[in-house]
């Protein structure tokens, strides 16, 4: 609907407003804030998209997923019999195999996401970056991280930008797909909400805010144009499209405060692994220390928590 994609206007000086006052929410204490910080490990995407990446950290990666929070720490909280776990373990195509293949082993039906699609850059061919979602779902991948050609969101071919997307939503198949915006990248405001409608309309699942390699990433301003989006869509709709913030999500406050964010802005009812993640690689490391703060009033030893 390119009528409604030209009227979109921004009124930027707004948004930083309302993402500052964000800033200022209090913080929440004690059982509260344990609750918060569970429903936030729930919600992670547990990645690690390193040149570096082997079976080895995979199969510790799954590990940390299945096992998010130590045994002991969720049964002082009475919690570990609710199944707290991560909500997809997200990595590199040629490593979805060996995501795949350690939390079946494991017994596990935490799902694997990749991303694909010329993956940070979106400078492949789209033939390519369709080949690499379809061998990625081969593998075994049930969620699909794609992220869009910002060259057409910059020289504003919308219509290019939706068939790519189009097409990438066929190539998924039954997978899941998120795609990235890779916000940072994409000049203003308002063509950070264009870009959103037009991954909506074309089938997205979710849409993400980045890849976590832009310089910015994640920041407030753009999850709530994101999220008004979203919203908008909603209506229109009667469809509920996922939100993921990703990259320089760091501390557990961080974490905090997007989901309080997000029942601000979308409802009670988008705080479920279906319509929200968290995109992260350290941030359950942080989140474990504020538990173990929580339990024994002390925080932990570097030996005490495992690898997150």
């Amino acid at each position: 609907e390119l009528g409604r994609i030209s009227k979109v206007y921004v009124n930027r000086p707004a948004v930083v407003r309302h993402a500052e006052q964000i800033k200022k929410w209090k913080t929440l204490k004690g059982n509260w804030q344990a609750a918060w910080l569970l429903k936030a490990v729930t919600c992670i995407d547990l990645t690690t998209l390193s040149g570096d990446d082997t079976p080895s950290n995979v199969q510790r990666l799954c590990f940390k997923a299945k096992h998010p929070i130590r045994e002991d720490l969720l049964k002082a909280l009475d919690m570990h019999d609710k199944g707290i776990t991560a909500a997809a373990v997200c990595v590199y195509p040629a490593r979805v195999s060996d995501a795949v293949n350690t939390l079946k082993a494991a017994g596990c039906n935490i799902p694997v996401a990749s991303v694909a699609a010329g993956f940070p850059s979106g400078q492949t061919p789209l033939e390519t970056k369709l080949a690499e979602i379809r061998l990625a779902v081969e593998y075994g991948a049930r969620e699909i991280d794609i992220v869009i050609s910002r060259s057409l969101v910059l020289t504003g071919q919308w219509e290019g930008l939706y068939e790519e997307i189009r097409l990438c939503r066929a190539a998924c198949g039954e997978a899941h797909m998120k795609t990235i915006l890779a916000t940072g990248e994409l000049g203003s405001l308002a063509n950070v909400y264009k870009a959103s409608m037009i991954a909506m309309m074309a089938g997205s699942d979710f849409i993400k805010t980045s890849t976590g390699k832009e310089v910015e990433n994640a920041t407030f301003p753009v999850g709530i144009v994101m999220m008004r989006a979203i919203k908008e869509y909603y209506w229109q709709t009667g469809y509920k499209v996922g939100f993921k913030p990703a990259g320089g999500i760091r501390t557990a406050k961080e974490a905090i405060t997007w989901l309080m964010l997000v029942k601000e802005e979308l409802g009670v009812e988008w705080l479920t692994p279906e319509l929200f993640r968290l995109g992260a690689s350290s941030l359950l490391g942080d989140i474990e220390q504020q538990i173990f703060y929580h339990v024994t009033g002390s925080y932990p030893l570097q030996h005490e928590l495992a690898m997150a």
